[in-house]
This record gives C-alpha cells, structure tokens and sequence, in this order.
C-alpha cells in the first residue's frame, strides 16, 4: 500500500484529503509544517504539498525535499497563476494542483505521477547515506555510444558528461552534478541524441506528459537552470521557434 504524506495546515482540507485518499485504498500521514514533512520522507511514496505553510514557504520545502529524496511531489495552492506553478516545478514538484479541485482530478492525477516516477527510488537509507559514492564511469573512447531507443538502463555521454539513467545520476568531468528530476529526464532526453534538435512540443510530451496543461514556459526554465549547474550555456543550445538541441562546448583558449 503506497503512503501518501499529505503536509497541510488546514484541519478542513486535510481531512478531506486523507478521507478521499483512503477510499482509493492509500494509506496516510499527515503533518501540518514543513519542518515535520521533511522529518516523514522515509516512509512516503508520494506527497502532497501545500504552498502556504505556516513555518516555512512551500517552495523552499519542495526544494529541500527534491535535495534529500525523489519521492514524487504534488503541490497544492490557491495560487494558480503561472509564476507560482513555473516557481513550483523548478522546485522539484513533480506536478501541480490549484485549490478548489475535485476528488476525482486529484486521484488521477496521483496515478499518474506514480506512473510516471517509475521505479526510482525514494531515498538513500541511513546505511547507503554513510557509504562514498561510487566511482562515475570513466568516460572512454566511445563517448557517445549508449543504447537506442528509451531504454531504462545504461549511460548515456557527450564528451565530459554522462548520465547513469538506472543510478540516475550525472557526473561531468568526473563530478557529480546535483539535478532535479524533470532537469535529469530533459537531459537524459537530449543526450539520447547529441546535436539532435528536440521539438518543444516533443520534449513536453515526454518529459512533463502529453496532457500537460501549464505553460511550455517551465521548459525554458529548467533549461536555464540546467545550463546553470553544467556551468555553461553551450551544453544547450535554442533552436528559435523549434526546440533545443545538446551540444558539447568547446575547450576556450587560456
């Protein structure tokens, strides 16, 4: 039975969500700050977040739940404008939700972020947590070589860079860079096929779903923010009006 924390100050509103949650056969914990939900991670497989918290705003929680674990993510706010729903998802929320919404949206909407979140596992547990990392493969003479299709397994490389898509991590230049998920499966999209130009609507469907209802403006945002922790603006290059493409940059003279 997957377990939902649902971090909600509104005694009203969290009620309701854990009666509706637990018809649909989920099992729920429930905390009312964002201090308390980042001490449940553990035991979640999906959380609920509301934005307005009373001890710390809901996008710094999402931020530090995305650096500590990949649990699925959906935040709930009365917001709705697409500043704080671009702001959510650059966070690290996997999907977002305005208040009022229906039982029924909602619950699809669960599904299908699990789904989506595949097998990728929710935390490291106290023993892993101890351990080094592991060594990054090096990257060899085959730098671009990597399996075809959308394979779940294997690495995938462009020069530096690589990605581990079963340890789901990125390393450049031996180093680990720390990404969100969406920003790991929009790389993972465009290393499948360096120099390639990926269509915006193409990367939308598949990173983000094809009934995604937001703006394709949280598109540029990770790719800013990618951009940003690769330390260059040359890994991703904009096609204007088509899409973006990943490119390797060149060594600059000393």
């Amino acid at each position: 039975m997957r377990n939902v924390l649902i971090v909600e100050d509104d005694d009203g509103v969290a009620e309701a969500l854990e009666q509706a949650l637990t018809v649909h056969g989920y099992a729920t914990c429930r905390t009312g700050t964002g201090a308390a939900a980042l001490e449940h991670l553990d035991d979640a497989s999906l959380v609920l977040l509301d934005l307005g918290l009373p001890d710390l705003e809901g996008h710094e929680v999402c931020r530090r739940i995305r650096e500590r674990s990949c649990v699925p993510v959906i935040a709930l706010s009365g917001r709705a404008g697409e500043l704080d729903r671009v702001m959510a998802l650059h966070m690290g929320a996997d999907d977002f939700v305005a208040k009022p919404f229906g039982r029924y949206e909602l619950m699809a909407r669960i599904q299908a972020v699990i789904r989506r979140s595949g097998d990728c596992p929710r935390h490291h547990d106290a023993a892993a947590a101890n351990e080094p990392e592991p060594a990054p493969d090096p990257v060899g003479e085959h730098e671009h070589e990597h399996p075809a299709g959308n394979g779940t397994g294997g690495i995938l490389r462009a020069g530096p860079l690589s990605l581990d898509r079963r340890a789901r991590k990125v390393y450049l230049d031996g180093t680990e860079v720390r990404i969100t998920r969406k920003e790991f499966e929009l790389l993972a999209m465009l290393l499948e096929e360096p120099g390639t130009v990926m269509e915006r609507q193409d990367i939308m469907a598949r990173v983000w779903d094809e009934n995604w209802f937001g703006s394709t403006r949280t598109l540029d945002v990770h790719v800013g923010s990618l951009r940003s922790k690769l330390g260059s603006n040359d890994w991703i290059e904009a096609a204007r009006g088509v899409g973006y493409r990943l490119t390797v940059p060149q060594p600059r003279a000393s």
